[in-house]
């Protein structure tokens, strides 16, 4: 089942997307339907609820249907890093950048091996999970910022929460999947990551997080590694591969952060960027006008588009 969070001139509604449009599946005035968080706190009543409401509710046409992020304020956002060309060729970027900032000749460098502790546990960061935002919402650029990127990225929603989960029922713990745009300043990120603490700026602004724009249910996605994906700049493909690269699955992250930590229903956990999946691997950057699209087959098309300010 495809699940969206929608605007259609009375607020945030809920609803599924079938074949005929888009049921409103808030309008059968069931609390567990009022909202995506509220169907997803509901556990598999709810899921059954929404099943039985998209079946027998009307459809309306998606044309003039505003999509919103599918959980406009999630309880919480982890991004992973999980793909050994995006971690390797990173860095890489980040050294061209600086030369460019700085007036000097790109450094001739090639990609190094994997640290070892990207390949023995999950690395992921916590980022603002009020700067969220969903498909064709205009990405408005930081003004301090002259090298904004964009990430091509699959997100797990967990279902079920819990603590100290074990690998082998971790996936009974997701909800659904959704498509994830982490944009990115790059400039400011290069200068904060040398204090060691992670991005701060570099991630964290206004409309920076963009999920959409649906969430498919985990049943119609049983093995998210198999899934392809593309992102396109203006129309062109600037990348086309999948998720068969992974150094940790959603079941390994599940398992690792949820050690003596408390799961809950609603958090977003991004697997992290694809190979090549970021202007920052191929030093190529965002123009004030780019619309950027992120596609994932069995999800669909995540489009927005960059407006600088000012």
């Amino acid at each position: 089942m495809k699940l969206a969070t929608y605007q259609a001139g009375q607020g945030a509604r809920l609803g599924a997307v079938t074949d005929a449009g888009m049921v409103d599946l808030s309008a059968s005035g069931k609390p567990e339907l009022a909202s995506m968080l509220a169907l997803i706190e509901a556990g598999a009543a709810g899921l059954e609820a929404a099943r039985a409401a998209a079946e027998s509710g009307p459809a309306l046409p998606m044309e003039g249907l505003r999509l919103l992020a599918p959980i406009p304020v999630p309880p919480q956002i982890r991004d992973a890093s999980s793909f050994p060309k995006h971690i390797t060729q990173a860095p890489v970027g980040m050294h061209r950048l600086a030369a460019k900032i700085q007036g000097q000749p790109e450094p001739d460098m090639a990609p190094g091996e994997v640290p070892q502790v990207y390949r023995q546990q999950p690395i992921f960061y916590i980022t603002n999970r009020f700067s969220v935002v969903g498909h064709e919402a205009e990405i408005r650029w930081p003004r301090y910022s002259q090298a904004m990127d964009f990430e091509l990225e699959l997100a797990c929603v967990i279902g079920k929460g819990g603590k100290d989960i074990a690998k082998a029922d971790a996936m009974d713990h997701i909800f659904g999947y959704t498509i994830f745009n982490d944009f990115s300043a790059r400039d400011a990120q290069l200068i904060e990551m040398q204090g060691m603490l992670g991005p701060a700026k570099g991630k964290s602004f206004d409309a920076g997080n963009v999920f959409g724009p649906v969430i498919v249910t985990a049943d119609e996605i049983p093995d998210p590694r198999a899934l392809t994906c593309r992102a396109r700049i203006n129309g062109e493909t600037f990348v086309d591969t999948d998720m068969g690269a992974m150094l940790h699955g959603f079941d390994d992250m599940i398992a690792f952060i949820s050690r003596d930590e408390t799961l809950h229903p609603g958090e977003i956990i991004g697997a992290g960027t694809v190979d090549d999946g970021c202007g920052l691997e191929h030093s190529r950057y965002l123009s004030d006008g780019d619309v950027v699209e992120l596609e994932f087959d069995r999800i669909g098309v995540l489009r927005n588009r960059v407006v600088a300010q000012g």
